[in-house]
């Protein structure tokens, strides 16, 4: 299968509103009722999946192999963030992305993502033992 071609500088954003299920209490990566690191580095994921979708060709897919998280700040229920993920290399079929995560101006997070390019069938029935 022929993997497609990435360029550096490709990039997405998303974004979400603090909800009672994003929280570190209730994702039980703490106690407070703030924006929970876990749900933090979905949020990251999913704007490095859409940084690439256009160019993911049926069959193919990214999976995450690596993440470094440096969660700076809280934000509270309500609050909007903002996912701003960029390729900046790529290495075989590695992909390095930076991820911004803001909170208005104030920067909540850098998220620094790996992610692999497969064939998405073949990694299915790998992780089935198919």
């Amino acid at each position: 299968m022929e993997f497609p071609e990435f360029t550096p500088g490709m990039s997405a954003r998303v974004e979400l509103t603090v909800t009672d299920a994003d929280t570190a209490q209730s994702l039980g990566s703490g106690d407070v009722p703030v924006l929970g690191t876990p749900r933090l580095l979905a949020l990251a994921e999913a704007a490095t999946v859409a940084a690439t979708a256009r160019q993911i060709p049926g069959g193919v897919t990214t999976v995450g192999s690596r993440a470094e998280v440096d969660h700076r700040a809280p934000s509270p229920l309500g609050r909007r963030v903002v996912a701003q993920a960029t390729l900046t290399t790529v290495d075989g079929r590695k992909l390095h992305f930076d991820v911004v995560v803001r909170d208005g101006d104030a920067v909540v997070a850098e998220v620094r993502i790996e992610r692999v390019i497969l064939d998405r069938q073949k990694f299915i029935a790998r992780a089935f033992g198919d």
